[in-house]
């Protein structure tokens, strides 16, 4: 479990970035869903505040919603929007490592999946392939080499060509490389490596 101290400094993250926008990438992959005129159950990794959550339950997902953090399940629960929307979230306190879940459409994990180690990383990433069933899609980023985070064992980045490896067994629609002077989301500042990623399971 966090230290009190910690645990608090993550739950005014969440509150300072749970009523942001979905991510680019998660809205994208809805759009292609959309234009297949299909609606299924996602798995949200890493939720957070649930802005992302949010979107899919608003358009009718029913969604699987995983963090390690109380509080993010906590905050996400507690969204006011959540009595207008068909479904509501099930919810699993759980590192993404260690979660399990049924075969899926689409599995979400917006700058959550860098934050573990490369052993268990790739591990993860051969279940999120698994639990999709055909035409599903994979949504969210991951961290390049040029990263200012990279050689943080507990984080995992890569090649761009490491990177078109793991992507191998999809079909991409869509991959844009960013790297940027920025600031994080608790305001210090960064450079950002970032693969933003939306990749399909063939049929």
């Amino acid at each position: 479990m966090p230290r009190s101290s910690e645990a608090e400094d993550w739950r005014v993250y969440y509150q300072r970035t749970g009523g942001r926008p979905p991510r680019e990438t998660l809205l994208f992959a809805l759009e292609q869903f959309d234009g297949e005129n299909a609606v299924g159950h996602a798995v949200d990794l890493g939720c957070g505040g649930g802005r992302d959550t949010i979107e899919m339950l608003r358009r009718g997902w029913s969604v699987l919603a995983v963090d390690a953090q109380t509080s993010a399940i906590e905050t996400l629960l507690a969204r006011t929007e959540l009595p207008d929307f068909r479904h509501t979230p099930t919810t699993l306190l759980s590192r993404f490592e260690l979660a399990e879940w049924p075969v899926t459409n689409l599995v979400n994990s917006s700058f959550a999946l860098p934050l573990c180690v490369k052993a268990d990383f790739l591990v993860m990433w051969q279940r999120i392939y698994d639990s999709l069933a055909p035409g599903g899609r994979f949504s969210g980023q991951l961290y390049g080499d040029r990263d200012q985070w990279a050689g943080d064992d507990s984080n995992t980045h890569f090649t761009k060509a490491e990177v078109e490896g793991l992507l191998v067994n999809y079909e991409v629609e869509l991959f844009r490389e960013e790297e940027t002077e920025s600031v994080t989301p608790r305001g210090t500042s960064k450079h950002w490596h970032i693969y933003h990623i939306v990749a399909r399971k063939a049929d």
